[in-house]
């Protein structure tokens, strides 16, 4: 058998597989998130419960702004970890809860929304409108 139909045969399986992978993992949606941001937006919105505080559910039950501002800022977002308040000991207790800064926009104006993220619950405490520099 020549290189040539080696090569052939190689490209065809390869061709196969692909097409396979394509077909069955299409619907995985996989999200691999292995930066610090990425990593701290998927730990906030995968919490079992994300509630608002009460002025936040004000302004959505006023359609003041949408939950869907809320969850592109929490998917699209970029965290200030310099401003965050994040207790980086090893104790992993329940109780130990960390407050993140995160800008994002909402209608083209920059936010910034601050979150109470705990173990099991996260909290949208806060949306604070940024400044223009």
């Amino acid at each position: 058998m020549s290189l040539f139909k080696r090569f052939g045969f190689y490209l065809f399986g390869v061709c196969l597989g692909l097409i396979f992978v394509a077909y069955f993992f299409k619907e995985k949606r996989a999200e691999f998130c292995y930066l610090p941001n990425c990593r701290t937006l998927k730990t906030i919105r995968t919490q079992d419960t994300l509630s608002y505080n009460p002025a936040i559910q004000f302004l959505i039950d006023n359609k003041e702004i949408q939950e869907e501002n809320i969850d592109s800022i929490l998917t699209y977002g970029k965290v200030n970890f310099s401003k965050s308040n994040i207790d980086r000991s090893d104790v992993s207790s329940s109780d130990v809860c960390n407050t993140y800064y995160i800008d994002g926009y909402i209608n083209n104006e920059p936010v910034e929304l601050v979150v109470y993220n705990c173990k099991f619950s996260a909290e949208v405490q806060a949306l604070n409108m940024v400044e223009n520099q």
